[in-house]
């Protein structure tokens, strides 16, 4: 069998001729007669695939040098507690909930501080994004969180939120590299890297250098202070080599493909094709406010749970597979990362109507 359409929410489908020049490298990576799975991370061939991937974010994201970019371990679950380990000096965080993730990560900050959800979508299963514009944030919160991109659910922030000159913090983990973002608005921005850049077990933390301090809530272990991270030029023990590797042909394609504007236009055609269909069709229906709708995540459903089953197992048979919704909500989902090619979502758009026409 061929390769198939993966919609996959993460781990997800990679770009086609990275895997392939990663095979090709397998066992011998450039003459050094190993594999990036098999060298040191002290070796001179991996300092300079380190040193090269993050050179290559930083201009494919037009970082700042005042910003340090961290490759790290755990998760992004793991920076749920990283996050106010490191900034919770007035131990008072705000919290915008829109999804199972930033629940998540309000939850775990109450272990260490007082987090206050200041606007929430859950009246309406997180099927929107709240007005963010004047929201009543505490004077003395250190930073205001954020997840931008709702994988769960298909939403996605348009407009950051007014954060009343607090510090925002950002989980981008599935809208990573999806689009050009402006890193000067953001205190922290981070994500996972195993929807749109790589395979699971990185995570990619840009951070403003004034945010990286000594002075982090007293407990904080060694590893998840950012400061002996970054002291150590993500180095300080034995980093994810081969996904640090695979990142890094990730933004050479994209710099190949354009960068993130031509990424942008990529994906935005692409979601296009899939969102025109369900907003004509009677049997499907998209389930977010239109103006809040993700790039990258698009949940469906048909309205009755049995007819969703069957369309899940058919696609999956036609080679459109990982459609089923995620467990929180039932129906489908397609996850359309910048590597999933467009003959992809059109094929299953010609998939849908088809199924549409024998099911009506």
């Amino acid at each position: 069998m061929g390769r198939v359409y993966n919609f996959s929410a993460g781990p997800a489908v990679l770009p086609e001729e990275v895997l392939k020049e990663a095979a090709d490298e397998m066992l011998d990576y450039k003459g050094t007669g190993m594999s990036v799975m098999e060298m040191s991370h002290r070796s001179k061939a991996f300092d300079e695939i380190i040193k090269d991937a993050e050179k290559d974010i930083r201009e494919l994201m037009g970082i700042p040098d005042n910003y340090k970019v961290l490759f790290l371990q755990g998760g992004a679950s793991q920076q749920f507690a990283a996050v106010p380990m490191n900034l919770m000096k007035n131990k008072k965080a705000a919290y915008i909930i829109t999804g199972q993730w930033a629940k998540k990560a309000y939850q775990e900050a109450q272990k260490y501080g007082e987090a206050v959800a200041v606007a929430s979508s859950a009246d309406k299963t997180f099927s929107y994004i709240p007005d963010c514009s004047d929201l009543d944030i505490p004077e003395d919160a250190d930073y205001v969180y954020i997840c931008e991109n709702n994988t769960i659910y298909g939403t996605k922030y348009k407009t950051l939120p007014n954060t009343k000159g607090k510090t925002l913090v950002a989980d981008v983990s599935s809208c990573f590299l999806s689009e050009p973002v402006d890193v000067t608005k953001y205190g922290v921005i981070y994500g996972g890297v195993q929807k749109n850049i790589g395979p699971a077990g990185v995570v990619i933390a840009i951070i403003r250098e004034d945010l990286i301090t000594d002075d982090v809530l007293e407990g904080t272990p060694t590893m998840l202070k950012w400061k002996t991270q970054a002291d150590a030029d993500s180095l300080y023990n034995t980093p994810p080599c081969y996904g640090i590797y695979i990142c890094g042909k990730v933004f050479k394609w994209i710099k190949k493909m354009g960068g993130l504007e031509a990424m942008k236009a990529h994906n935005e055609k692409k979601a296009k094709i899939l969102y025109d269909f369900l907003d004509e069709s009677k049997l499907f229906k998209g389930t977010v406010e239109k103006k809040d709708r993700s790039l990258m995540n698009v949940p469906f459903v048909t309205g009755n749970e049995e007819l969703d089953k069957k369309f899940v197992a058919e696609a999956k048979a036609a080679g459109f597979e990982n459609l089923k919704g995620h467990r929180t909500v039932g129906g489908m989902r397609a996850s359309i990362y910048n590597a999933m090619p467009i003959e992809g979502v059109e094929k299953l758009v010609e998939f849908m109507k088809k199924f549409e026409a024998e099911n009506a």
